[in-house]
């Protein structure tokens, strides 16, 4: 009963992003019955790829889908948010791209530089983790600082210039497409992510213990869980999260800019999070929403530009829908239309009864 119990509650946090999902599918199917349609091109490389607004939907949202995994993690057990994500993106990245300059243009040299790029962003994630487990400082107020000085560490890395990787490096295929293969390289990154989530949380305690953490600290102490090193785990997940987007960023653009890199992302994966039907208090969890959460917010990026709204304005509009969403999931709307159903319910049921009687 009790594993019922769960998969019922797991299934139905899923409920407001299939919901937000299929809206945004219906609107766009009546606006522009072609908006889905996929078909082939030649890119600037010569190579016969797909395109379509579904397949920039997918390609697009990928470091969003990447980060939103991690980021789900460190909600559900420290009971907020990461919002320096896109700073240590930036440093990660200009340790990526240090390390791809002084070497050889080999798959070798690159599994080398990912793997320094994931130690650096892992170190911050584990820095911010200390400060919200060690020091109990709230999350936000955490992060915050290496919100603010990320980006000037990124900048000291590169000694104030913008590195830039010559064409034809294999890097770039990470962020664009592989020769031969029509689907985009940044969306294999996202399976392979996706799975290694899956294996772990199948294979290991880390989903059930963030989440007993997240709901009961105390509680989760007295049954022999370390609250401080499952919250610094967390943080440092998400660091292997902020490693892989930043590389995908980098191989889209073929350069590191500290300035811009992933600028505003940290927002969006608190989005995805929260769209994914998932708790900003923490607890329960389903990464499987999350990840819907992040193309929803794609999906809609994506559609807005279509209609041709400009971009400074693009935000805005995303805003009100987000809020919307957000409402509707909320626990006090929850309540209410669960109220109201039960109320429903019980006057149907009630001249049944009497006429029975």
């Amino acid at each position: 009963m009790g594993k019922a119990k769960a998969l019922a509650q797991n299934h139905a946090q899923l409920i407001i992003p299939l919901l937000a999902l299929f809206a945004l599918v219906a609107f766009n199917m009546i606006r522009d019955p072609g908006f889905f349609s996929v078909g082939f091109t030649q890119n600037s490389d010569g190579n016969t790829v797909l395109t379509g607004n579904l397949i920039s939907i997918f390609n697009s949202a990928s470091e969003l889908a990447i980060l939103a995994m991690g980021m789900t993690l460190v909600t559900a057990a420290s009971r907020g948010q990461d919002i320096s994500v896109g700073a240590n993106a930036a440093i990660a990245g200009s340790i990526f791209v240090s390390f791809l300059l002084t070497g050889q243009m080999t798959w070798g040299a690159i599994i080398a530089a990912f793997l320094a790029s994931c130690a650096a962003a892992m170190m911050v994630g584990a820095f911010n983790g200390a400060l919200v487990s060690v020091f109990k400082i709230q999350p936000m107020i955490a992060t915050l600082i290496m919100f603010t000085i990320g980006r000037s560490i990124a900048y000291w890395i590169n000694g104030g210039a913008t590195p830039t990787l010559p064409a034809g490096h294999p890097t770039l295929f990470l962020g664009r497409f592989i020769p031969g293969i029509p689907i985009p390289a940044p969306v294999f990154i996202v399976v392979f992510y996706a799975l290694i989530f899956a294996i772990v949380l199948k294979l290991t305690n880390l989903g059930l213990y963030a989440q007993a953490v997240g709901i009961n600290e105390k509680a989760a102490r007295l049954n022999g869980i370390d609250p401080v090193r499952m919250k610094l785990l967390t943080f440092m997940i998400l660091g292997l999260c902020v490693a892989a987007a930043a590389v995908i960023r980098v191989g889209r653009l073929a350069l590191i800019n500290h300035e811009t890199i992933l600028l505003g992302i940290e927002m969006d994966a608190i989005l995805a999070v929260a769209i994914g039907g998932n708790s900003l208090g923490g607890g329960k969890f389903n990464m499987i929403g999350s990840v819907i959460g992040a193309y929803v917010i794609q999906g809609l990026t994506t559609t807005l530009l279509a209609m041709n709204v400009a971009s400074t304005d693009v935000q805005a509009y995303k805003a009100v829908v987000i809020i919307a969403i957000v409402a509707i999931g909320s626990p006090v709307v929850k309540q209410y239309a669960g109220g109201f159903v039960s109320r429903l319910f019980n006057k149907q049921r009630a001249p049944a009864i009497r006429g029975g009687v």
